[in-house]
């Protein structure tokens, strides 16, 4: 009697060797597009643009939330917050950027 020959070509079958587990890191977020920048009005005071800036950041962050699954100002710790905003390459925010996450989130 002859061997059976398997149907799987050798390059599709199971390697013999095992893969090292997952890493148990946090992957980095995909980008969002880039949309081109303005320059902000000139003539305003410096606190203008502080607020500005911060609100933008918030946003940033609080749209990363929803997307992982944070959907409660509840569920956004400073921990998390600060988390995500590293995954997202955003520095980290500060305790009124975290402040105003949590009041971005419904």
């Amino acid at each position: 009697m002859t061997a059976v020959r398997s149907r799987i070509p050798r390059s599709h079958s199971r390697p013999t060797t095992r893969t090292a587990p997952p890493q148990q890191h946090l992957p980095k977020m995909s980008t969002l597009p880039v949309l081109p920048k303005k320059p902000l009005p000139p003539g305003r005071p410096r606190e203008w643009y502080e607020a500005h800036n911060r609100r933008l950041k918030a946003m940033r962050i609080a749209i990363a939330l929803l997307d992982t699954g944070v959907h409660t100002a509840a569920q956004a710790r400073n921990r998390t917050i600060r988390t995500t905003a590293h995954r997202i390459g955003v520095h980290p925010p500060s305790l009124t950027t975290c402040r105003l996450v949590r009041s971005l989130l419904p």
